[in-house]
């Protein structure tokens, strides 16, 4: 028996859930939610239609409600009644063809009143606000042995197939051995194509239609109930977040490139733990990430989305999930290669967490099946600073922000405080950047390679009005630049020279005696002299 190799590694950060009180330090990533849509009928799921409307999925009632995206209603689109709601029953989920816009085609996941899984195709009618409720075509039919884990997701990915996730058939431990199953339907990913066959088509790369013991639909198997998944919209990585038993809730990536045949462990596993091994061989797929129903008082795991947005830089690229019991909002996020960082987002009390979706702008939102849509927003919006090379100041220049902290190879430079920042010695640069609001982001690195070893006479250092009576300024120079003035004797005058801007200092000499004098230039290891007169 073989593990497959995930090479994926967890970094767990604890982080408070409030602005930095050192502003030295980057304000930690926290999220809030606002209130959009309330009053609702057991909502369990949100999706958009490629426009500037929100479809909003009620389990019970069967009803397919439209709201626009300032949260006001528009109309009921559709009502599919004939439904059994008991448990983990009903109207589970909705996806709209990639060419929904040109061809009008949508499609639904819910349990008939016998309790057996249905996906379904409807089209909309004439008014775009109503769904043709006699267009119902029916794809697939799946006989449910119990009422519990009927899965209930449906994305389309990014290669235009639909993806239909099934729960192993319910009851407990997996009973019937289904996820294991490769010539059973339930407990397994499933992978179609919705624009050929009657009434869908095999695509020709699916991991097992040259295999006669597995079904042609399958594209991965092991599954417990994989309630919620989502694609990465930039890579295609497939995220699925599947229910556990009774110790264990786990979330699995599948790379964007994987050509699938995965098997995931159920019932052999739970997350990564044996649970019922009898019979089990071969390589198993195992979870990036999995959450105790003890030490994390996990019950039911909620999958999310990636985001991939514009308004929330700091949110970029990280996968958002829950738990229903739980109610936390954590995120994972790529760092480096295969190694990931968990982000407790927002602590709160609330059970009944179900769904993450993005409307058409790719804002985030959070469904709770207790009647309400909330707006998931960073209190930091879109600030975004970044810094770049300077090289007239041997540094860097943040942009713009009321605060700025710099850092040298990994140490805060005291006293560096300003926009712009020269450094003495070569390495990586970054600011922490505070803006009028109180948040912290932390910029991009750069490399300084060229410090401490610049030539003064390529940098054409200039001293004017030469001669002077009362003031000199010199060119070419940056706050780390040392400057002593001595007399043609070695003499050394106090002269109190004052930066002006990252490569400009001016020096009030009216005090000095009439003749002859030079200023030293240090900076690093290279000098320089320059002269001028006093008259």
């Amino acid at each position: 028996m073989n593990f497959m190799n995930t090479r994926f590694y967890l970094l767990t950060l604890t982080l408070m859930m409030a602005f930095s009180v050192n502003a030295q330090e980057p304000s930690p990533l926290e999220i809030e939610l606002e209130p959009f849509i309330s009053g609702l009928s057991n909502p369990v799921g949100l999706e958009h239609a490629g426009d500037d409307r929100l479809f909003v999925i009620q389990k019970n009632s069967g009803i397919i409600k439209i709201y626009n995206l300032d949260g006001e209603f528009i109309a009921d689109f559709i009502d599919i009644d004939g439904l059994s709601t008991a448990s983990e029953q009903g109207l589970l989920g909705l996806a709209f063809h990639p060419d929904y816009q040109q061809n009008g085609r949508f499609y639904v996941n819910y349990t008939d009143s016998s309790g057996d899984t249905v996906i379904s195709e409807f089209t909309v009618s004439s008014d775009p606000n109503e769904a043709d409720a006699n267009s119902e075509q029916v794809l697939l039919e799946i006989i449910q042995p119990f009422s519990n884990h009927n899965g209930g997701g449906l994305e389309f990915g990014p290669d235009g197939y639909l993806y239909i996730g099934t729960g192993d058939g319910g009851s407990g431990g997996d009973p019937q051995d289904n996820a294991q199953n490769p010539q059973e339907i339930l407990g397994k990913m499933l992978r179609i194509d919705v624009d050929s066959g009657d009434p869908y088509g095999i695509p020709a790369d699916n991991p097992f239609v040259a295999a006669e013991d597995t079904l042609d639909e399958i594209w991965s198997i092991g599954m417990r109930n994989p309630w919620r998944y989502t694609f990465d919209d930039e890579n295609g990585d497939f995220w699925i977040a599947d229910v556990g038993q009774n110790a264990w809730e786990e979330v699995n990536l599948e790379p964007g490139d994987s050509e699938g045949g995965l098997n995931y462990g159920w019932r052999c596993y739970e997350a990564t733990f044996e649970y019922n091994t009898d019979g089990c061989s071969g390589d198993y797929f195992f979870p990036i990430a999995e959450y105790s129903h003890n030490g994390d008082n996990f019950c039911s795991i909620t999958g999310g989305i990636v985001y991939r947005g514009l308004q929330y830089p700091r949110l970029e690229g990280h996968y958002f999930f829950t738990d229903y019991c739980a109610g936390d909002i954590l995120s994972l996020v790529e760092v480096e290669e295969d190694v990931f960082e968990e982000h407790t987002l927002l602590e709160t009390n609330t059970f009944g967490y179900v769904a993450f979706a993005t409307d058409i702008n790719k804002q985030p939102y959070i469904v709770d099946i207790n009647g309400n849509i909330l707006k998931i927003v960073d209190p930091c919006g879109d600030f975004d600073p970044e810094i770049s090379a300077n090289v007239d100041l041997n540094g860097a220049i943040a942009t713009e922000g009321t605060e700025y902290y710099w850092y040298l190879n990994g140490d805060l430079v005291d006293g560096e405080n300003d926009q712009e920042f020269a450094a003495d010695e070569n390495g990586e640069v970054y600011a922490v950047v505070e803006n009028a609001d109180g948040c912290a982001v932390q910029t991009n690195s750069i490399e300084l390679t060229n410090v401490s070893v610049e030539d003064f006479e390529k940098r054409e250092v200039k001293v004017y009005p030469n001669p002077t009576s009362d003031s000199i300024t010199i060119e070419g120079v940056n706050s780390k630049t040392q400057m002593e003035v001595v007399n043609t004797a070695g003499q050394i005058f106090v002269v109190n020279f004052n930066q002006e801007g990252h490569s400009k200092a001016v020096a009030d000499v009216s005090h000095l005696p009439s003749g002859m004098y030079f200023i030293r230039l240090q900076n690093g290891t290279s000098s320089s002299v320059i002269q001028f007169t006093k008259k």
